[in-house]
This record gives C-alpha cells, structure tokens and sequence, in this order.
C-alpha cells in the first residue's frame, strides 16, 4: 500500500521508478528512450542487475507496453503485486496547479493547455500521462507539477515590468522549476538540522546541467531564478541564463535567426557549451586545470552569476541559516561550491575544507563548527519527493470513495 510508481515522460523517452515510500527504497527503475525512431531502446534495473533491449517503440504506449514485460520478466511483477498509485512529473502547472493533483480527463486536457508554456515539457508528460492511464485504468494517477512549490511567490517576485495587459492575456510571468527538488532539500536539510521550517531562511542551490536557486522562508519559496521558462536565471550546461533581451533583436536583425533558431541558440548552444564547447562541469574543471582558456572563463562566468543570485536572494530574506547544494554539480563539485562561498566571508559563511572535499552520498555539514550560516551537500530524491505526494493525493482520494 506504499509502492508508487513514479513517471517521468519527455516527448520521445520517459523514465519510471518503482519506489516503496515507507522504505523510501527503489525497488526497481527504467529509462525508455528513442520513441518514434527506428530502433528504440529500453534499460531496466533491479537491484545491482541491470537488463537493456534494443526494438522499435513508435509511441508511448507502446514504450509502457515494454516496461511492463520488464517487470513481468526481470521483477518485480506489477500483474502480482500492483503499485498503489501512480506518480507523473509534470514540469508546467501555470497558475492552475499549485498542488499535487488528481488527473482526470479535464485535468489532462488542462495540462496539455499548458504545452504553451512549456511545449519542450508538457506535450511528453500528456503522452505518459495518457499512455498510463491506458496501461493502468484502475490506479489513482497523480500529476506532481515542478512549478506548484513557486505558487506562493509574491507579486513582487513573479511579475515583469511589461504591459500588465499583455501579460495577463498570455499568461506571462515568473513560474519557476525545479520545485519538486527545492521542497525536498528544503524540508530534508530542516530535518537534518532537527530545526523547524517556521523561522528557517535557506537557500537552496539546484546545480546540475539545469540549474535554479531558490530563497526558502518558514518552508514556502518566496524567490527562484529560473522565469516564465526554464531559461532565465544561472548560467547552466547549454542554457544561457539571464541575457538582455535586446541580444535576441540584435541577433535577429544581423544573423536574420527566426524564433525557432533564437530558441534553440538559447537553450540548446549557449551556457557552458557555447562558452567552452563542453556543457558537463567536470570536463569544465578538467580544462580549466590545464590552462585552457574557454573553460577558465566559462567557471568564472557560472560562478560570478551564481554568487551574485546568492547575495540577492540574502538580501531579499533580510539574512540567511542554511545554504544547501544539491543536484550532479552541487552534491559532487568541492570546487564550485567553494567558489561559490569563497567571497561571502564577511557574512560569517565559512567552509570547512575537509568537509567539501569528501566524497560521500549522505546529507553532511561542509561549514566550519563557528560559521555564522549552516552550509549543507543534500542528495536531492525528485522520485521519492513525488512518490509521497502521490501517494497522500491516493490515499485521500481512497478516503473519500470510502466515506461515500
């Protein structure tokens, strides 16, 4: 009664984990990929064995068709011994959803409204979603929206300064990401701490290819650097971050790019890749060691924003308690979380080298015993984080078809 399975759906690959939220244990996870081509391929992992096929899957339906063989033939057996519920990652929820919610026919249809906002994002969550609740109709199907933990934002921190008319007619304005992973590290490091979230002020630094900061006040996200999309904010693996808009005029008239071109210049060639040539911070930091020039100012470009949205976001809290790092870059880079802290000495933050430097996976102190500010490494959990969201949304829908 506590197995979900968590649904992570793109538009032309989707990753699943099956997770036991009283154990807080993956008891198995997958990654179907290459949808719609002529060869797809689909990984399944059980334990430390881990089995891969390689077969056409021309839509999703068919790729949950092969993840269910998975689970008949390599464990555990879903036909047996079904989930609870089932957990979709859904990254855009606009100003409709700011909570994990039940889906139903309008609810999906309400999602796929919102591919305007996000139609790199929302077009492939429809397609799991739709795809699921074809392979699982009676199953509690949950949508947990990466943008529900921004909704308590105020106005001040979600509107731009253009024609408010516009902007309300399509919608525009600050939404943030990475929402899921921002209240699991928030409410895990108040844990770890053995603090109370009420009176907590916290940063949290989501570091990975993709990368947000988001202030955190008695639990509720009251500022995020990513905006209207995935875009705005640090500077990230090929995602440029904050720009002036002006650029993109300037690129249009003199490169006479389209949209289309802009969109992709932006997101899939700028950041790290279009300074470097790379977009993983590791092979970042292997060049920057051997001299190479590129790679020296593109850390210095990622740690100069990154320092200055951590300055802000103190700035807007009136101070700060803890400071977490999460996500590939922030759990695993001792160098640029000490980049990052190197100048905000005079505040008190004060790390202990020996602390960064360790490798390990547990949520551990990096600050000095004297630092004025708790630093913190969190292993962010987004299964698990939407496998206990779904499962209360299921158990309160279960309570209610009860009580009737």
């Amino acid at each position: 009664m506590t197995v979900i399975l968590v649904i992570n759906s793109g538009s032309s690959s989707f990753k699943y984990q099956l997770i036991d939220v009283e154990t807080r244990m993956p008891l198995a996870s997958g990654l179907v990929e290459r949808i719609g081509e002529a060869m797809g391929a689909a990984g399944h992992k059980t334990g430390e064995e881990a089995f891969l096929r390689e077969l056409p899957i021309p839509d999703h339906a068919a790729g949950f068709a092969v993840m269910l063989e998975a689970f008949e033939e390599y464990g555990p057996s879903l036909r047996e011994n079904p989930p609870y519920a089932v957990g979709h990652r859904v990254v855009q929820g606009g100003a409709r959803f700011f909570q994990p919610t039940l889906v139903t026919d309008l609810v999906e249809i309400n999602i796929d409204e919102l591919s305007a906002l996000a139609p790199l994002h929302n077009p492939g969550a429809v397609q799991g979603i739709r795809a699921a609740r074809e392979a699982f109709p009676e199953l509690a199907h949950v949508a947990v929206f990466d943008t529900a933990f921004h909704q308590t934002l105020p106005p001040a921190a979600y509107t731009y300064a253009i024609d408010s008319t516009v902007a309300r007619r399509h919608r525009i304005r600050r939404y943030g990401f990475h929402g899921t992973s921002h209240k699991y590290v928030s409410e895990a490091a108040a844990a770890f701490l053995d603090r109370p979230l009420r009176g907590l002020k916290q940063i949290v630094l989501h570091l990975g290819n993709g990368a947000s900061v988001t202030a955190v006040e008695n639990g509720h996200s009251v500022e995020t650097s990513m905006g209207l999309t995935p875009l705005e904010g640090l500077v990230m693996g090929t995602r440029s971050g904050d720009i002036d808009p002006s650029v993109l005029l300037v690129l249009a008239r003199r490169e006479d790019m389209t949209p289309g071109q802009l969109d992709d210049f932006l997101n899939k060639r700028s950041g790290l890749m279009g300074l470097a040539g790379v977009s993983d911070m590791r092979d970042i930091e292997e060049r920057r060691l051997r001299g190479d020039g590129g790679a020296m100012l593109a850390f210095d470009v990622y740690i100069h924003r990154l320092r200055a949205y951590i300055g802000a976001y103190i700035a807007q809290m009136g101070g700060v308690d803890v400071i977490s790092f999460t996500a590939g870059v922030g759990e695993n880079s001792p160098t640029v979380r000490a980049a990052a802290l190197e100048k905000l000495g005079f505040l008190g933050i004060r790390l202990d080298p020996a602390r960064n430097e360790e490798r390990r996976r547990d949520t551990r102190v990096i600050s000095t015993d004297d630092s004025a500010v708790t630093v913190l490494v969190v292993t962010t959990n987004e299964e698990l984080e939407i496998a206990r969201q779904t499962l209360t949304v299921a158990r309160q829908t279960q309570a209610v078809a009860g009580g009737d």
